[in-house]
């Protein structure tokens, strides 16, 4: 394949809802390559989650979305698509793993049946194999006895293994490219930094794309290649995330890097 594997030009985003109709982002235009690792930063409000949604064209709760521009993946016209060719490129294609493990996975169904419908969907295996595959996952992303817990139910699990369950179902059908979107939110320094850990040893392992959206300047230091920054729905500043982080254009990019946490040297 020549040329990247997601291109967005000139994408705009208008968000209704009962109350407001509201410009979300404002035309805006990026690359990401099939082997890519690229980084969305900016406050919340900036534009980064309805981008996301947009190439998933998933609209948020309570809401409607207008989109404008193009977004192609592997040249194909996403924003061309129906509904239904839509729903069989989720998941198999572009998959994302969503902000709050806490409500984002179905409280009633336990982990292997939420597991085995993205499997039987996209890649048409049996419910043995199904239950097999989805056992493989849990373990490849580190929970412990995956064989009896795939039967357990999303509250029986910490949150930082409900964002490890997340990110399971969204890698099973092996996608193109996966959207990351605050994947460390409400969980600890400690539980955060494994996470991240996981998300760069399965995007080298398997060869995925990665788009990463954070606030934080930190959690994008180490984990892409490039970085883009939102402001007010426009990317204000783009580049190698090393040049970024050296030589700051933007006053905006230059106020989140001064809001990373600094380790102190002591005198004595």
């Amino acid at each position: 394949m020549t040329g990247p594997l997601l291109s967005v030009r000139d994408l705009a985003v208008t968000v209704t809802t009962r109350r407001e109709v509201v410009r979300a982002v404002r035309g805006i235009s990026f690359d990401i390559g099939a082997d890519e690792a690229v980084g969305f930063v900016g406050e919340s409000g900036s534009g980064k989650s309805i981008t996301a949604k947009a190439l998933m064209r998933l609209a948020p709760e309570g809401t409607a979305i207008a989109l404008t521009g193009s977004i192609a993946l592997r040249g194909q016209d996403i924003l061309g698509l129906g509904e239904a060719e839509m729903r069989g490129l989720r998941g198999r294609r572009i998959a994302m793993v969503f902000q709050d493990p806490m409500t984002s996975l179905n409280p009633v169904m336990s982990i292997g049946a939420q597991m085995g419908d993205m499997l039987r969907r996209h890649l048409a295996l049996s419910g043995r194999a199904a239950r097999e595959r989805g056992i493989e996952l849990l373990d490849l992303v580190g929970i412990p006895d995956a064989a009896r817990r795939i039967d357990d139910h999303p509250h029986q699990f910490s949150g930082g293994q409900r964002q490890r369950i997340l990110i399971a179902i969204a890698i099973s059908c092996e996608p193109d490219l996966l959207i990351a979107d605050e994947p460390t939110t409400a969980l600890d320094v400690t539980v955060q930094a494994q996470i991240l850990r996981l998300l760069l040893r399965l995007r080298e392992e398997r060869g995925m794309a990665l788009m990463l959206i954070t606030h934080d300047f930190g959690v994008v230091a180490g984990m892409v290649d490039r970085v883009n920054v939102m402001y007010r729905g426009e990317i204000v500043e783009s580049g190698p995330v090393g040049q970024v982080f050296a030589e700051p254009q933007h006053g905006y990019t230059r106020a989140l890097l001064d809001a990373v946490p600094r380790l102190q040297g002591t005198a004595g």
